[in-house]
């Protein structure tokens, strides 16, 4: 469940890197709002994860989702370059938390 924790979280952290772009600086209600309640909710399952998981290997997965989800929202939606090096990228992000889960990251 632990992981389900930090899984989830991370896609919320994408979501309020997204929610935070559309607040403009904090000048409109709604995205600002959807910032604060994502990011919240982020907070809280990490931190639940963190009850069983290693700190750095839960925080690695939980800011590689977050990271990679953000960067693929930015291209799919806000016309962020799409170039082979970003793709190529993204894919490191992903190698490195497997490769971190590999090298022992499970509950403890």
């Amino acid at each position: 469940m632990a992981w389900l924790y930090v899984i989830v979280g991370g896609l919320f952290e994408t979501a309020f890197a997204v929610s935070l772009k559309e607040s403009n600086g904090f000048t409109r209600l709604w995205p600002s709002i959807s910032f604060a309640v994502t990011v919240v909710i982020s907070m809280l399952l990490l931190g639940l994860g963190l009850r069983e998981l290693p700190v750095g290997t839960a925080y690695a997965v939980w800011t590689g989702i977050g990271a990679a989800g953000t960067a693929i929202v930015g291209m799919l939606f806000f016309d962020d370059p799409a170039t082979f090096l970003r793709i190529a990228a993204i894919g490191l992000i992903v190698s490195g938390v497997i490769l971190l889960n590999l090298a022992g990251g499970g509950a403890h």
